[in-house]
């Protein structure tokens, strides 16, 4: 059974996501939709970068992970097929890709171009219906990504301008938020890999600081801390975590996605 996936900003209180479904079924009855989520933040380009990069090797192979965070639609951008390791990636060409393009060379791209794939009528407002559902739709039925348009170079793509931990002039390693979840824990942009070699000691040796708070140490689950209490985890992203043991971590530090974290040697 062939598997497609949606990341989208639309939220699920209007009829967008539930309409691409239709679409898909229309044209690929077998195929199997899952909601990775439609609630990143809209228009949030760099948001919906890292959930599809942390999310996408978790699906069967020949998955289909279809990406509609477009405020470019119907304007000058264009959309693209990607075909990387054993997936397949259908998105506009906005940045939404870029952890892929920065990280690894792609095995194809595509420009999306071929109405023979659209549906009949391609509305200005709504291409996640009109092109994305259905090009996604016969790429899962098991069209070769070729025929959706000519080959273009990974140097063609548009990447965003990701905020990168740096070391400070306090030696401190530094970084920001990039979202929160529907806990209110905060995702930041440090990866393990990051401050290891930063560290060269032990992770007890730490302090995590976010607004006027210091956390020492990381820790091995949300409740090695008492229950309303803050705490610094690696997250199931891969990711720095902020969080709070039973509580949300956003409204207790009062703090925004842009807000700096930073790691200091104790």
């Amino acid at each position: 059974m062939a598997c497609i996936t949606f990341l989208t900003d639309f939220g699920t209180s209007d009829e967008y996501a539930g309409i691409m479904k239709g679409v898909i079924l229309s044209i690929n009855p077998l195929a199997s939709i899952i909601d990775l989520t439609h609630h990143i933040d809209p228009q949030d380009i760099v948001q919906a970068a890292y959930i599809i990069h942390a999310g996408y090797k978790f699906f069967p192979k020949n998955t289909v992970h279809t990406v509609v965070v477009d405020p470019g639609v119907g304007g000058t951008r264009d959309i693209i097929a990607v075909r990387f390791e054993d997936f397949f990636f259908l998105a506009p060409n906005n940045g939404v890709l870029t952890l892929f393009i920065d990280q690894d060379n792609l095995d194809e791209i595509v420009r999306v171009e071929n109405p023979e794939y659209f549906l009949d009528k391609v509305s200005q407002t709504f291409h996640g219906r009109d092109i994305f559902a259905p090009v996604a739709a016969h790429l899962s039925s098991g069209l070769n990504i070729n025929k959706l348009g000519k080959s273009i170079k990974q140097s063609d793509l548009v990447q965003v301008k990701l905020h990168r931990p740096f070391l400070s002039a306090q030696e401190e390693l530094t970084g920001i938020i990039i979202g929160c979840d529907h806990f209110g824990n905060l995702m930041t942009n440090i990866r393990p890999d990051d401050f290891e070699n930063f560290l060269q000691a032990d992770s007890d040796n730490i302090k995590v600081s976010i607004g006027r708070h210091r956390m020492t140490g990381l820790s091995r689950s949300y409740d090695s801390r008492a229950s309303q209490h803050p705490l610094a985890i690696i997250g199931s992203r891969g990711y720095l975590e902020i969080a709070v043991n039973q509580g949300n971590a956003m409204q207790y530090f009062g703090v925004e996605k842009g807000d700096g974290v930073r790691i200091i040697k104790s």
